[in-house]
């Protein structure tokens, strides 16, 4: 490898070299698909390695990433310090995978075709955190080894994370055109009868080694590439930096608004932490395309520059107001895991705020700051990862704990407990709270509670509803208190009702919570029951019985009363009353016709 002057922190690939690293590389990259293809077979075929959990999960993230390490480093790094690098980061993933299986969380399912249950393997979110990390960390590797010194300087970290970042998009994208184009190659040979083609790209044996082959192909002319890819970067960057004053003056706007018209209105989004941390990340991008590698200086456009100086001294805010949304919430429901990687999150965006608003307070240089806060943030972001997949945040057992908690505590009852999430995103935690829960005899609705821990534990899926609801009355809650559902009701066959899609989830499985009205509402001396989901996103039903027997779906209520939390409250504290219509009905040839009113009032969600 020849490396470039000390000014520019290109690395550049012999031409004498380059050749035996493209066959290198691309025989790293056929050897990647058929590792993946022998996984694949096992799995599909029930055989060894797939029936060994412990021993598959840290071959199938190994072979799935490894390789792409490998191809990278190859013609940057020295032989020495490949082996080194993909030693340490074989051990680190086989760590993170024995714990995923450990677990017992929900899994990435890998190719299954046949019928059956399908293998698990890894989940989904230990993938993606892998990638992720291994990105950042790949290219503070890159960066030492290229300035031969532990903390490299910032240019080189710019100019290698940005060409790895496009690299890895433009072969993906390579990819998929690669599947488009064998694709459209099949439909042309149907157009004569030859079938060949398309029965191929339907055999893993060739799909799996042809995809990583392309992808090691494509990684390869993109690095023997570097002036295509610096043009590229460039381009993205300018184009992105002239949005900076767009976001600036939108979220200074939001802020200075902010205060005259309240919180509240904020809070009662649900969701204003993740809104407010995705504009905070995108800040960050916006940032950096305008602070580039910290050379520009005076360089930069003025609006350029006053945007990103003041975007820096406005993230402490977004973030801050982010971080009490959260704590807010977290008060009033526990933690979860979504909560947890959220806090994750928050505490790698208060480095970055923090940090950026310093640098923007120094108004004698170019935001110079930013290029250490960068490099600092990047590795406290590879620790909270490696936190969150171990076992010392994980998040599935963080959340399970806080949950317990506050049902021992008595700050959420029976009907209100989400059982659900301890099966189905507790992982093994999960099971082994509600294991407890089914031998629970003491406390307030301990035979509540064993009961729906009991039939919770019975449900295969999320949306399994053969027979894992023996009892109806489990998932429900009777409004008023001292009102009891008609018999007829509950013995109801409801997998024999329909239409189905007008059912709640509470009627077909366990741990989904309704509460249930019973009273007259139409006036004939029999009992309705409406039933309102515990989930305000969820819609309602009225439920009534025909005069032969059996129940039938017969209305609802609009769905965005039902996510007004004020008059969800007040129904539950019996608040309310049955009342006549305010214009009766025609009644023409024996059919009613409703009247529409108009410049009627309509239903409004009070204050809290």
């Amino acid at each position: 490898m020849q490396q470039a002057p000390t000014g520019n922190p290109t690395v550049l690939l012999d031409p004498v070299v380059a050749p035996r690293i493209a066959v290198t590389r691309l025989l790293a990259g056929l050897l990647q698909g058929l590792l993946l293809y022998w996984l694949y077979s096992a799995a599909q075929d029930k055989a060894w390695p797939a029936t060994q959990p412990y021993l598959l999960a840290p071959l199938m993230l190994i072979g799935l990433l490894l390789p792409v390490l490998l191809v990278s480093s190859l013609g940057h790094l020295s032989l020495r310090r490949i082996g080194v690098w993909m030693a340490g980061v074989a051990l680190v993933l086989t760590a993170l995978a024995l714990h995923d299986v450990a677990r017992g969380a929900e899994h990435f399912i890998w190719g299954n075709y046949k019928p059956g249950a399908p293998l698990r393997v890894i989940s989904i979110q230990l993938f993606g955190c892998c990638v992720a990390g291994l990105y950042i960390a790949h290219a503070l590797v890159l960066a030492s080894a290229q300035d031969q010194r532990r903390l490299a300087s910032y240019p080189t970290y710019f100019e290698i994370a940005w060409k790895l970042g496009i690299q890895l998009l433009f072969s993906l994208l390579f990819v998929a055109v690669l599947v488009l184009v064998l694709w459209l190659g099949g439909q042309l040979f149907l157009l004569i009868k030859l079938n060949f083609l398309k029965k191929l790209l339907v055999q893993p044996w060739f799909v799996i080694p042809v995809l990583c082959f392309a992808f090691s192909f494509a990684i390869h002319i993109t690095d023997v590439r570097p002036s295509i890819v610096r043009g590229i970067r460039t381009l993205l960057l300018v184009l992105l930096s002239w949005l900076m004053p767009i976001a600036a003056v939108l979220v200074a706007s939001f802020l200075l608004t902010l205060p005259f018209i309240g919180f509240e209105r904020l809070w009662a989004t649900r969701h204003a932490a993740s809104v407010l941390l995705g504009m905070a990340g995108l800040l960050v991008v916006l940032i950096n395309a305008a602070f580039q590698n910290g050379e520009a200086g005076l360089g930069v456009a003025r609006g350029i520059r006053f945007g990103t100086r003041l975007s820096c001294l406005l993230l402490p805010w977004l973030v801050g107001i982010a971080i009490y949304a959260l704590t807010l919430r977290v008060m009033a429901h526990g933690w979860t895991a979504e909560r947890l990687i959220a806090a994750a999150c928050l505490l790698v965006a208060s480095c970055y705020a923090t940090g950026y608003a310093w640098a923007a307070s120094r108004y004698g240089d170019w935001l110079n700051w930013i290029a250490n806060v960068n490099v600092g943030t990047a590795f406290i972001t590879l620790l909270v990862m490696a936190a969150l997949f171990s076992p010392v945040m994980d998040p599935a057992r963080l959340s399970v704990a806080s949950q317990m908690a506050r049902l021992d505590s008595g700050k959420v009852g029976a009907d209100k407990f989400d059982f659900e999430y301890l099966r189905f995103q507790g992982a093994r935690y999960g099971q082994a709270a509600l294991q407890e829960l089914t031998m629970r005899n003491t406390g307030p609705d301990a035979a509540v509670i064993r009961a729906r821990a009991t039939a919770m534990l019975m449900r295969e899926n999320r949306f399994d509803e053969t027979g894992a609801l023996s009892d109806v009355a489990i998932n429900l809650t009777v409004r008023p208190a001292g009102v009891t559902l008609p018999q007829s009701f509950l013995q109801q066959d409801w997998s024999q009702a329909g239409p189905g899609w007008r059912l709640p989830a509470c009627l077909k499985r366990a741990g989904q919570q309704c509460d249930a009205y019973a009273m007259d509402f139409d006036g004939d001396g029999r009992q309705e029951v409406l039933l309102i989901s515990s989930d305000p996103r969820a819609s309602s039903v009225l439920l009534a019985e025909k005069e032969e027997g059996g129940w039938y779906a017969r209305g609802q209520i609009p769905t965005e009363i039902l996510r007004c939390r004020p008059l969800r409250d007040k129904l539950q504290a019996g608040q309310f009353a049955l009342v006549p219509p305010k214009v009766q009905e025609l009644e023409v040839d024996g059919q009613r016709v409703p009247m529409s009113l108009y410049n009627e009032q309509q239903v409004s969600c009070p204050e809290p």
